[in-house]
């Protein structure tokens, strides 16, 4: 899940607030036009991530959680139908 480190670059900020993200930055995100991106503030500074990449991350996380092989889906099921059965 490495990034490679790219050069901070100066871009400026247009009506409307728009930032324009330079080209070889989305493609090294994976975003084109029409893409949804996350943005946030982390530690005073903007932070922009691709959907598909901050769900990876989330994941990657969540994998430290949940032993392999576990779905999570199927675990929430089972526990519905638990507590179903117990009413």
């Amino acid at each position: 899940m490495s990034l490679v480190q790219m050069e901070a670059q100066r871009v400026k900020i247009v009506d409307g607030g728009k930032l324009v993200i330079p080209a070889a930055m989305r493609r090294e995100l994976g975003i084109t036009t029409g893409d949804t991106v996350l943005v946030d503030v982390d530690d005073g500074e903007l932070r922009v991530r691709s959907v598909p990449k901050a769900l990876e991350r989330a994941r990657a996380i969540l994998r430290k959680y949940v032993s392999e092989g576990v779905g999570l889906t199927d675990e929430l099921i089972a526990e519905r139908r638990r507590e179903a059965e117990r009413e």
